[in-house]
């Protein structure tokens, strides 16, 4: 089992951008990672690790974007509860792997990087 803490410590130190960037990196991992059967412990890990990165930023955010952190934190919810059925069909990992995408394209609008860059 990992420590979580040691994660949440350095995860927070970043101001709510950069964390919010992580948290696309982590989806768009999910989404490239979802092709391979073999992957499903490691997608499974960043399922996860997500759902955290969520929890820990939440009280930092605005009420926008916190509702739709929430609306994420639901769906990564339902992958997880799911997982056997979800990992265990090709079909299900193409759909994960493009809700995936979607919300890291998402989440990485939400975070004010891409402005930053404009």
């Amino acid at each position: 089992m990992r420590n979580w803490s040691g994660v949440r410590e350095r995860y927070l130190q970043d101001d709510v951008s950069i964390r919010l960037g992580g948290l696309a990196a982590n989806l768009l991992r999910i989404s490239s990672y979802a092709d391979r059967p073999e992957h499903g412990e490691v997608v499974s890990r960043l399922v996860r690790e997500s759902a955290l990165f969520i929890e820990w930023t939440a009280a930092d955010v605005d009420t926008e974007r916190l509702a739709e952190l929430v609306r994420l934190q639901r769906e990564l919810s339902r992958w997880h509860w799911d997982w056997g059925a979800v990992w265990g069909a090709a079909a299900s990992r193409a759909k994960l792997a493009h809700q995936a995408g979607d919300w890291s394209k998402r989440v990485l609008e939400l975070s004010g990087l891409l402005a930053r860059e404009a």
